[in-house]
């Protein structure tokens, strides 16, 4: 027969696979059936929908009227540089919401996306071809680049731009690309639990990790129009991101402390096997081990404090609670 529960078990297991810069693995487990992707699908939407981006929306091109026009001496029609321009990526620098850039070039040359970094703007796909000038060209452009979320038309960006200027289609998003996978997990003798594997691949201007955790703090802000009467705060993506990383830091073994033969066998004849068993301690009951002298005292104090942590130190109520937990299991 199965448990009588009362109310779903809480995942507890957060890692984070770094595939390369701009790919990442998100993994959280155990989800009771069906939790995992009613998360992981939202999510999806919104790591797509709602990452922060930046992307040129006008161009003004000396010489050039309009997109279906030409540069003499450069090889690509006005069509094919604005096709190519939207292929280079672009941050701007200092929080900045807008930039304003020129630039000018002369041929014979071949324009990267290396070439149109400065102090205001930084080129995240630097390789990117732009366009190709012969001997007798001169280039001079003006682009606007601008931070925004999602996708824009350029109809919607005309009436906003000076005269002169092309509006250009705005593609915003960071995220190139968001998958998901649910796979079942075994807790105690039940493998109907389940493990959702989010992958996040980005272009590089945002990184994965961020991007998730700017998508939850966008889902809770969504959520929260419920909470004007029913009150309920959601914790903040990055304390549970730290949370999760610092309960798998208590979970460590004592053997990673690089602890002296006798401080470790002071605390393994004491049953103390973990990093967070320490933790919690107070400094009069590490001093109170048995056979724990002064020197290996402060020799577990030292090594605790290199791993991050203090003896006796305060920490959040959850953390501490799933800390236990996890002893017990």
């Amino acid at each position: 027969m199965n448990k009588i529960k009362t109310s779903p078990l809480l995942p507890q297991e957060f890692v984070v696979e770094q595939i390369c810069e701009n790919e990442a693995n998100i993994i959280a487990y155990p989800f009771e059936t069906g939790f995992a992707v009613s998360l992981a699908h939202p999510l999806r939407r919104f790591l797509l929908s709602s990452s922060v981006g930046f992307a040129p929306i006008a161009i003004k091109i000396e010489g050039a009227k309009h997109e279906f026009d030409s540069v003499r001496g450069m090889l690509e029609d006005i069509s094919d540089f604005i096709i190519n321009l939207k292929g280079i990526r672009f941050k701007l620098n200092d929080d900045a919401t807008q930039a304003r850039v020129s630039y000018s070039f002369s041929g014979p040359c071949e324009i990267k996306g290396s070439d149109l970094g400065n102090d205001d703007i930084e080129i995240v796909t630097p390789e990117a071809f732009l366009a190709t000038l012969n001997e007798d060209a001169t280039l001079n452009f003006e682009i606007i680049v601008n931070k925004g979320i999602g996708y824009v038309p350029s109809e919607d960006i005309r009436d906003d731009i000076e005269e002169g200027f092309i509006a250009l289609d705005a593609f915003f998003t960071p995220v190139r690309n968001v998958t998901y996978e649910i796979e079942n997990v075994l807790v105690e003798d039940n493998p109907n639990f389940e493990k959702v594997i989010i992958k996040i691949v980005t272009d590089g201007q945002i990184s994965p990790l961020d991007a998730f955790r700017n998508s939850l703090e966008v889902m809770y802000g969504q959520l929260a129009v419920f909470n004007s009467e029913i009150n309920i705060q959601a914790p903040s993506t990055v304390e549970r991101v730290e949370e999760s990383a610092e309960l798998k830091q208590l979970l460590t073994s004592i053997d990673e402390l690089g602890l002296s033969a006798r401080s470790f066998n002071c605390l393994d004849r004491s049953n103390i096997k973990f990093v967070g068993e320490i933790t919690l301690m107070s400094q009069n009951d590490l001093k109170n081990v048995k056979n724990l002298g002064k020197k290996s005292f402060d020799e577990i104090v030292e090594k605790l404090e290199e791993f991050g942590f203090a003896v006796g130190s305060d920490l959040s109520d959850d953390l501490v609670s799933a800390f236990k937990k996890k002893l017990e299991e």
